[in-house]
């Protein structure tokens, strides 16, 4: 980055997003949804000697939205257990809603490099499938004094789901009584039942080019 002439953006992928749901104190039924998106970007960077070098960074965007779940106070067993554990006849699940995302991929809305302060830690620690992607941990190099800042567009849905019981009426199979018709292969039975196309034959008058007025009828031509 330190001996680059220009950065272009090729991409940006959202690769992971953890998702923190908690109840809002005083406010029964309504739930905070800490969401955290990790951004696999792609760039290249031309060096003076005109090569040019692939580069990949993460991305972290942080976001809270306070939504409505209703709310619940039983404990909800299910047969599937969890791999690993002792009992594996019911696992026991809590009774908050499961926060959902949906998300289409980020715009690159434009990119700059500019210096970095003295701090040039990582501020986050990033989850194993996204080093994993990034094939390991991602290099901080401290004599470089250039990063490379991206502004991403980003629509995302955030909705909160619920398992509830509902009454929904079921009737028995029904069992198709017509037969399909097969088509026939002969034109000429194919040709006998098209509609003569009259209108083809008569050329369309003013009126039927300009409109017809409200009465339904032909304007004065």
């Amino acid at each position: 980055m330190q001996n680059a002439i220009s950065v272009r953006v090729k991409s940006a992928e959202i690769c992971k997003v953890n998702i923190d749901v908690e109840p809002v104190t005083f406010n029964r039924g309504f739930f905070a949804c800490d969401l955290t998106f990790f951004i696999h970007v792609k760039a290249e960077a031309i060096m003076c000697n005109k090569s040019i070098c692939d580069l990949n960074g993460i991305c972290v965007f942080q976001k809270k939205v306070i939504l409505f779940g209703s709310e619940g106070s039983v404990k909800t067993f299910c047969s599937q257990a969890d791999i690993g554990d002792d009992d594996e006849v019911t696992t026991e699940t809590t009774n908050l809603p499961t926060c959902c995302v949906d998300c289409v991929a980020p715009v690159v809305l434009g990119s700059k490099v500019c210096e970095v302060c003295e701090c040039k830690d990582p501020c986050h620690i990033f989850p194993r499938s996204v080093l994993a992607k990034m094939n390991g941990e991602p290099a901080f190099d401290r004599d470089d004094n250039k990063a490379l800042f991206v502004t991403l567009g980003l629509f995302s849905i955030v909705r909160l789901e619920r398992a509830v019981q509902l009454l929904i009426p079921v009737y028995d199979f029904c069992i198709p009584e017509k037969e399909c018709i097969a088509n026939s292969d002969d034109p000429c039975d194919l040709f006998s039942k098209l509609q003569f196309p009259i209108d083809e034959f008569f050329p369309p008058r003013a009126c039927d080019l300009l409109g017809k007025d409200r009465e339904g009828g032909c304007s004065r031509c």
